[in-house]
């Protein structure tokens, strides 16, 4: 397994969607095989990394968290710039965390980068018992604006792993098919080797953790 600091690829990718909805917990299940029942709304940002494999290359995942409350929602410049992908996330239990999918989608395309890669996530499968957002709805939505989708329990792991490895591998595949400037394009400084695609580069972290986070809660 590659070391932490050596990658090929480093690409940022936004978790965003209303409160509640799980982002926190996919994050932490993702990335540290962590799940916390008692899981409070973030506050501020979150970020976490792991590196995965893709075709021989190691692509390194920062992916960031944010609370889905309007009060802030300020942070959304800062918080979209650089993004190469989102995972847009709803609750499939609660409705209004879909109504809201089409809100949250505009902003996404209003701040992020025009190439940005989406998919629509419908979390919480495992309250199937309580589904109030029918898969065929959710699946007609994203053909519809052009987005995958797929449905995750971050409490008992169900497809979150393929949620996140799908599209660093769609990002990927987009990268590495378009013309490499020069043989700088693949370098481990934080460039995704596409001119089409924001330059990406890790801010500072703590050099004991690579969790950033500006609370306690998660």
């Amino acid at each position: 397994m590659a070391r932490e600091d050596e990658y090929d690829y480093l690409f940022k990718v936004v978790l965003i969607g209303d409160s509640g909805v799980g982002k926190s917990n996919l994050l932490s299940r993702f990335t540290r095989n962590e799940f916390n029942l008692e899981s409070k709304s973030t506050i501020g940002v979150e970020f976490a990394t792991r590196s995965i494999q893709v075709d021989k290359k190691t692509i390194k995942a920062q992916i960031w968290d944010t609370a889905g409350q309007e009060r802030y929602r300020a942070i959304t410049s800062a918080y979209y710039r650089g993004a190469v992908g989102a995972l847009l996330v709803y609750d499939i239990s609660k409705h209004g965390t879909y109504e809201n999918v089409e809100r949250w989608l505009k902003e996404l395309r209003d701040h992020a980068d025009a190439n940005i890669v989406i998919s629509l996530v419908g979390n919480k499968s495992d309250l199937r018992h309580l589904r109030s957002v029918p898969s065929d709805e959710a699946k007609t939505f994203s053909e519809k604006n052009g987005i995958s989708f797929i449905e995750t329990s971050a409490l008992d792991s169900t497809n979150v792993e393929q949620a996140f490895q799908s599209i660093l591998t769609e990002i990927y595949r987009i990268v590495s098919q378009r013309p490499m400037p020069d043989s700088m394009g693949q370098q481990s400084n934080g460039g995704s080797g596409s001119t089409n695609f924001p330059s990406i580069r890790l801010p500072p972290t703590n050099p004991v953790s690579d969790t950033k986070q500006n609370s306690c809660c998660s």
